[in-house]
């Protein structure tokens, strides 16, 4: 990469032997510092020291930062990923860098979208390149984050909204997080902090966006051991969904969402999210 100042964590938990996302970044030609950001309740701590090395496997107190942070609830479950994500921040100043992205350990593929008459798309060959692209971005705007989109953002073809809209860029931000160490800000809820965050937030004037042109794919949710799938097959989406509307009600509902197999799904208003500023030529 272009810019040395700059990291990758997978945030990973009992996933030692199949940390998917480390396999991902090296295949598709991420050359860049790599590290493993692991909980000190993660009973497999040895095992990831083994398989990737001590100076590679970051270690946080996840109980010191889930008595700094807003978990949303009083369940005392800390089997989730929110912790991980704010421990980032202090783990980036520890090694003194300041740009990094947060990664989940279970992605398969980077895969480029854009449209010319039809939808192109095709494997990256060289993640390097991409990921300076999306940092100089980042870094010459001021948004406190940005993320790549996802498969699923997809859905629909050529009439889907990241497509039909793509010169424009989605108010969300999922699953990877660009992030600075000099825009730092707390994840918040145990459960579905990415939306949590990116509403609340954003009701404040904070930016956050999805660039559509490079996409992740993972595996499916719940189809492996470790991770957050315990707390997926304990509550369902009921929990998840219901947090965000617990953080920002004024604007996220719930619905049902789905085909064949109908889940309840947070909905978000964007009108009633984020603040409508309006040029000053307008002014009377």
């Amino acid at each position: 990469m272009q810019n040395k100042d700059f990291c990758a964590f997978i945030l990973t938990h009992g996933r030692a032997d199949n940390v998917k996302t480390y396999k991902t970044l090296k295949k598709y030609g991420y050359t860049g510092r790599i590290y493993l950001v692991v909980d000190n309740e993660d009973k497999s701590i040895d095992k990831y020291i083994q398989n990737f090395g001590q100076e590679n496997v970051k270690i946080f107190d996840k109980k010191a930062i889930a008595d700094k942070i807003d978990e949303g609830n009083n369940f005392d479950n800390r089997k989730v990923i929110v912790h991980a994500r704010n421990a980032c921040f202090e783990i980036a100043k520890e090694l003194n860098i300041t740009y990094f992205i947060q990664l989940d350990d279970d992605y398969t593929s980077f895969r480029y979208r854009f449209v010319d008459k039809y939808i192109t798309t095709g494997n990256t060959k060289n993640l390097d390149f991409y990921f300076d692209i999306y940092l100089k971005f980042f870094i010459s705007t001021n948004c406190k984050s940005i993320a790549f989109a996802q498969g699923g953002d997809f859905i629909g073809g050529e009439s889907c909204g990241m497509i039909s809209n793509y010169k424009q860029n989605s108010r969300k931000c999922m699953n990877s997080f660009f992030c600075s160490t000099e825009r730092e800000f707390q994840f918040l809820g145990s459960i579905n902090e990415d939306v949590n965050t990116y509403t609340t937030l954003a009701s404040r004037g904070d930016l956050f966006l999805t660039l559509p042109f490079i996409g992740l794919e993972q595996a499916a949710t719940q189809s492996q051991k470790g991770g957050m799938t315990d707390v997926y097959n304990s509550s369902g989406t009921y929990i998840k969904s219901f947090t965000s509307v617990l953080m920002h009600p004024s604007s996220v509902s719930v619905n049902m969402m789905g085909f064949t197999n109908n889940r309840l799904h947070h909905r978000v208003k964007w009108i009633n999210t984020t603040p409508m500023i309006i040029d000053k030529k307008h002014k009377k």
